[in-house]
């Protein structure tokens, strides 16, 4: 598992955003995907990775996230280890606690192997038949429309530019309060968007941006 996380976590430290787009790619929701996981880093820094293999999504994107964040070594590693040690002695307590339960569902399982494969067999051609269709739903209704950087240069550069407000919408740990933004863009709290949303006008397009 430790060997696993740190493969992720170089990766992560020299491939940057890539890897995590990447990931999050294979998620129903990729913007999702990505500020859950950005925003429970931000609130609590290293102690992500004690109670991260618990959760599902942030278990694959933390370790890239805090290699991208560029996170010390052996911080990293000190973290990582009491998460991994953490996951496995709790499931194995479980394990052990109801180790009667476990093995009367083991028996039972023996007795009606061939039915049981069939209907594992049957449930996970139904899941993935399911995850595809949810998949291409996804697609359909969260493709945003995008423009070219050189059009939106074009467009800022002429009469329309006061038509136009750019924002800076970058997940916190790639955003600081001293970061640079592209000349004349607002900044948009991706955490507080309701709020932010009704501060803009109506009447102008807006462009967003991030990492």
């Amino acid at each position: 598992m430790l060997m696993g996380d740190l493969l992720l976590f170089v990766l992560g430290r020299y491939t940057g955003w890539a890897l995590l787009s990447f990931i999050c790619r294979l998620s129903l929701n990729p913007e999702t995907c990505i500020l859950r996981s950005a925003e429970s880093f931000y609130k609590r820094g290293r102690l992500t990775l004690l109670f991260a293999k618990f959760i599902p999504g942030i278990n694959s994107m933390a370790p890239p996230l805090a290699g991208s964040m560029k996170m010390k070594f052996p911080q990293f590693l000190q973290f990582d280890l009491a998460g991994a040690c953490l996951y496995i002695l709790g499931y194995a307590g479980i394990g052990y606690i109801f180790r009667d339960v476990v093995a009367k569902i083991t028996r039972g399982m023996q007795s009606a192997t061939h039915v049981f494969a069939e209907i594992i067999v049957v449930a996970i051609f139904v899941y993935i038949v399911y995850r595809i269709v949810q998949y291409r739903r996804a697609r359909v209704l969260g493709v945003a429309p995008r423009i070219e950087v050189q059009e939106l240069a074009e467009r800022l550069a002429s009469a329309e530019q006061k038509d136009i407000i750019l924002a800076d919408v970058r997940s916190h740990g790639y955003y600081d309060p001293g970061a640079a933004r592209i000349a004349g863009s607002i900044r948009l709290e991706p955490n507080q968007l309701a709020e932010e949303l009704k501060t803009l006008p109506r009447d102008k397009d807006i462009y967003l941006y991030c990492t």
